[in-house]
């Protein structure tokens, strides 16, 4: 009995019959908005608030726009408010500092 040629063996990189396919990667622009919010927050205020925020929208759209093939939605998200945040807490900083209730000197005296 003979049963011929074996089938050939799936191409490189494709999953195999039964398993589930490739994780869908993240977006670059979700990973940088998430980035540029953190630091935004953290020290940097408007300088990279505003690029979370523009960064962080343009992400959700293409994420929308790809079908599931792109992922990080929840970063582009997280980006997104918390260039929010950064924007926010600049302006009550500013706002703050001339009105003389925050002072920047460095100046350590209270007399």
């Amino acid at each position: 009995m003979s049963y011929g040629t074996p089938p050939p063996p799936p191409p490189y990189g494709s999953p195999a019959p039964g398993q589930p396919g490739q994780p869908a990667g993240n977006n670059k622009k979700a990973i940088w908005a998430l980035v540029l919010g953190i630091l935004g927050c953290v020290c940097c205020g408007f300088f990279t608030g505003i690029p979370a925020i523009i960064l962080g929208k343009m992400a959700q759209n293409e994420i929308d726009a790809s079908g599931g093939a792109q992922g990080g939605r929840g970063m582009a998200t997280a980006g997104f408010i918390l260039g929010i945040v950064a924007v926010v807490l600049g302006i009550i900083g500013i706002i703050l500092n001339l009105s003389g209730a925050l002072d920047f000197s460095g100046s350590t005296s209270t007399y």
